[in-house]
């Protein structure tokens, strides 16, 4: 049985746009023709309560504790996905590190403001403490106008954080879309949020397989 390859998006903030980014990404891969499974380790369950909305069996969304995360991975490839994403809370360093140590590649939103930056040093404690999986921070919720988006980039690879070229853009289609259990590829196919979001799926897959490979290798010395 192939693994499942995992994808962990994580952040110190509540409110980073941590889940829409989850939802997402897994509406891009489902639309790639990829078996995906959510993994929502947050305990308002944002994530199951958009499936609910949804009403479709895809992508197929799990609400579990964090002590649980190896189990439901382990059954979620067993029923066939080939992409696990885990959205994570806020404030909750054993859910980030545990999301981190299980994933090929995390992701981290960063809102370009001073209040998310100054969360980078203990995502890297995180990191760290996860056995430094591979990882990215992308520009998340920026606003349209203005050059914060690449201010906070420069920022973040001045602490020695690989940056995401991708920003995802503050748009309406993003919050709209979630109302009714759908992603801003379904609501709005043609939009700019759905182009952004298809991008950054497009980078993390390539992080997904690089990430894989870095895995393999390393148990293969261990070996």
């Amino acid at each position: 049985m192939p693994a499942v390859q995992v994808l962990a998006i994580i952040g110190q903030k509540g409110g980073n746009g941590k889940t829409t980014t989850a939802l997402g990404l897994a509406v891009a891969a489902s639309i790639a023709g990829r078996d995906v499974a959510v993994i929502d380790l947050d305990p308002q369950a944002t994530a199951a309560n958009w499936s609910d909305r949804r009403g479709k069996e895809t992508p197929a969304v799990v609400s579990c504790q964090v002590s649980r995360l190896a189990q439901v991975l382990d059954a979620a490839a067993k029923g066939g996905a080939d992409l696990a994403i885990i959205d994570t809370p806020g404030k909750s360093t054993d859910a980030l590190i545990a999301a981190a140590k299980a994933a090929d590649f995390v992701l981290m939103p960063l809102q370009p403001q001073l209040y998310d930056i100054e969360t980078l040093a203990s995502l890297k404690d995180v990191l760290t403490l996860a056995g430094n999986p591979l990882a990215a921070v992308f520009v998340n919720r920026a606003p349209t106008q203005g050059k914060r988006h690449t201010e906070t980039q420069e920022a973040a690879a001045a602490q020695n954080f690989t940056v995401c070229p991708v920003v995802i853009f503050a748009r309406a289609a993003h919050g709209d879309a979630g109302n009714i259990g759908q992603a801003a590829a379904e609501f709005e196919p043609d939009s700019k949020a759905a182009q952004e979001m298809a991008e950054l799926y497009a980078y993390s897959s390539i992080a997904l397989q690089k990430g894989g490979r870095r895995e393999k290798k390393r148990i293969s010395r261990r070996a």
